[in-house]
């Protein structure tokens, strides 16, 4: 049997018979769960050294550019050569190429000869046009000057080296196909230049492919999943001022706009929320056809520069830009008439929106209190993202196995040489993969960490402002929020681990489990019987519902924590009973207020997403050095972190209510009657009884 709360949060008799305010909220306590805090401490120092091992291995340029022929990474100034300035993979010989896009070959595209370039070469209209290997050896030319002759030295060759040329051995190479700058690959266009074709015969070279092949080949390469994934990493790296501005700056901004708006304006929130909410649903979803080209003509294109508008080049990131706008036109749909049909009941949201406005204007400093958390969480996603980036490209560059046997000229060697065919890759590890893993659980972890000690701060807080009803205290403005962190950092970090940690481990289950769906369903493992299905889907809905009540209990957890200093089990056991003892009083009004707060959520994540969509389409990121992929993982980011950080403030109002709930169960639980509760939160409830006798109470 758990003891009377009253006595922990309100008042309690001393030694000398005065009564004092707090009283063992602040004494008697100890430190809870001790075990899993030293587990989070050894997991902060293992992201220590995780991250460590990102800075030290990765280079985030290989997310974006190419190797070379010598393992360069194109674009980076501390290869052999200075190629800073160079960051365009181009194949030099047409022919390999086309062989390994054939389909029982064993050359592949990643053993053919390829070095880094300024720009894609196209074939001359009236001359056979060259390009030529990195200048060395016998090649006195530098590598600027190479690259003002358009990487062209031809007449600089001797006749061996010009015979090895027409043989496509190298060093120089004919340009017969035009070619297109394609997230820097230069894409071959199966379109061969007939002038160059010619002149390129009468010098005696040899018989070159010409087949949609050489299309194929270098298509596949950039289209493949592992490119895909790298260009969409590589996008966050790029897009770094709009994830500070939209996903840090303006949400801030815009959810302190919405407590100042509740404190004052409290009547009109869930209209101007249900409102704003489905006019931001349906830009979101403008937005993402225009960017598939469904409406108007601002389609993405993987094609960077300048460049024939007949040349199209279909891509991985078109299709998944696709099937998300098809879901948000779903998802907008179904948002919209599940608002006109819940309408009238989020208008009841008022009222308990009316007790947590109240409790604001008496406790002002929770309104200030959020940017404490919020700061910790800017600085620890900030070198998160950049760990991750770090992270994601730190395989190690090595040479291929191949048997490929190709011969080319090398010009220290003076010579054809044809036992060096294999071309280089990057290599990632298992450990790589698990180190990958980890990053991402942490960063999970640590913000369900942060976002519960920023709830037990404001349940301490909020339920001493309860338990002091009717007392002018000089400790409700300020100091309640002070002792109440210092309560959690004292006593409770264990506990508040212990709560993260258990949502952090049951999402992760629920994503391991989701990825074996969806390969089974694409593997066509589904059953085919209806009831197969029926419980197929079924798992699916108990999942969710596994996650939820988790984070529900969670949330009631840390308010029984702030309260009594229980340990995380023990406050989780006390929280329910107090729920399951009230859920016809409590839940109609928790679950309506919930609805209008995570409707004010989706409210400033996605005015994120919307003013991303706006930053991203300027020409810093549509051309050039900083080109986007795509829109799409930048704006889910943004709105992410815009969720994130609303959470955080709308944890002001959220653990108010839920706090008010609860202690106003607890206290009618105690007393037969809320002898603590106000009149607007007595009518909030609807306890008759409890209105009678305020209304008979002499005045």
């Amino acid at each position: 049997m758990r003891g009377p709360l009253g006595a922990v949060i309100g008042r309690y008799a001393s030694s000398d018979g005065t009564t004092h305010l707090g009283g063992i909220i602040k004494h008697n306590r100890k430190c809870r769960d001790i075990a899993v805090l030293i587990i989070f401490i050894a997991f902060w120092i293992a992201m220590i050294v995780n991250t460590s091992f990102a800075f030290s291995r990765g280079n985030p340029l290989r997310l974006t550019y190419g190797l070379d022929y010598k393992g360069n990474v194109c674009g980076q100034k501390h290869a052999a050569q200075d190629l800073r300035e160079l960051e365009l993979k181009y194949w030099l010989n047409p022919n390999q190429v086309y062989q390994s896009g054939l389909k029982d070959s064993q050359f592949k595209l990643a053993n053919a000869r390829s070095i880094c370039l300024l720009d894609c070469p196209i074939p001359s209209e009236d001359s056979l046009t060259w390009v030529c290997d990195y200048p060395e050896g016998d090649i006195h030319v530098s590598l600027n000057d190479w690259i003002d002759m358009n990487y062209d030295y031809f007449e600089f060759l001797t006749p061996e080296m010009r015979n090895s040329s027409l043989q496509l051995q190298g060093p120089c190479y004919p340009v017969i196909f035009p070619s297109v700058n394609v997230y820097w690959s230069c894409q071959f266009i199966a379109r061969a230049s007939n002038v160059s074709l010619k002149h390129w015969q009468q010098m005696g070279g040899v018989n070159i492919k010409e087949d949609i092949v050489i299309d194929k080949s270098i298509h596949e390469y950039i289209n493949s999943q592992s490119a895909v994934l790298k260009r969409y990493v590589a996008d966050i790296g790029k897009s770094w001022p709009v994830l500070i501005v939209c996903g840090g700056i303006l949400p801030l901004f815009l959810s302190v706009i919405w407590l100042l708006m509740i404190r004052h304006f409290v009547s009109a929130m869930p209209c101007v929320t249900v409102v704003l909410f489905n006019l931001l649903m349906v830009s979101v979803t403008m937005f993402f056809y225009l960017k598939v080209g469904w409406i108007g003509n601002d389609a993405i294109s993987p094609i960077i520069g300048e460049h024939d508008p007949y040349i199209h080049v279909y891509v991985r990131e078109m299709t998944h830009l696709r099937v998300v706008t098809v879901l948000m036109s779903f998802i907008m749909l179904v948002a919209f008439l599940t608002s006109i049909a819940i309408v009238q009941r989020i208008l009841m949201a008022t009222s308990v929106l009316k007790v947590a406005a109240k409790m604001i204007g008496e406790v002002q400093a929770l309104i200030i209190f959020p940017i404490i958390p919020y700061g910790i969480l800017a600085v620890f996603y900030i070198f998160w993202i950049s760990a991750a980036l770090h992270l994601f490209s730190s395989g190690q560059v090595v040479q291929n196995n191949c048997n490929s046997n190709c011969c080319t000229y090398y010009l220290i060697e003076k010579k054809v040489i044809c036992d060096r065919c294999c071309g280089y890759s990057i290599h990632y590890t298992p450990h790589i993969g698990a180190a990958i893993l980890f990053h991402l659980f942490g960063c999970y972890w640590a913000t369900q960490f942060f976002i519960a000690c920023l709830s037990t701060v404001i349940a301490g807080s909020v339920a001493s402002y309860y338990w002091a009803h009717g007392e002018a205290s000089p400790e409700i403005p300020f100091i309640s929020v002070l002792s109440s962190m210092k309560r959690l950092m004292f006593y409770s970090l264990g506990s508040v681990a212990l709560g993260s940690l258990t949502v952090s481990f049951v999402e992760s289950i629920r994503f391991l489990l989701e990825s074996i769906r969806r390969k089974l369903k694409v593997s066509s493992h589904v059953p085919d019987s209806w009831i197969g299905k029926a419980a197929y889907q079924s798992s699916q809905c108990f999942q969710r519902c596994i996650g939820w009540t988790i984070k529900s209990v969670n949330r009631n957890a840390y308010i029984m924590i702030a309260v009594t200093g229980k340990s995380f089990f023990n406050a989780s056991a006390v929280a329910t009973e107090l729920i399951m003892n009230n859920i016809l009083r409590i839940g109609r009004v928790n679950v309506i207020g919930d609805v209008i707060l995570f409707l004010g959520k989706l409210c400033v994540s996605l005015s994120s997403a919307v003013f991303a969509f706006l930053m991203l389409d300027t020409h810093k990121y549509r051309s050039a050095h900083d080109k986007i992929s795509s829109p799409l993982l930048p704006v889910v980011v943004c709105w992410a972190l815009g969720y994130v950080v609303a959470t955080l403030f709308f944890a002001v109002v959220e653990m108010s209510i839920d706090t008010i709930i609860l202690s106003f169960c607890q206290d009618s639980e105690e007393h037969g009657t809320a002898q603590y509760a106000s009149p607007l939160l007595i009518e909030t409830l609807g306890d008759q009884n409890e209105m009678q006798r305020l209304a008979q109470a002499p005045q």
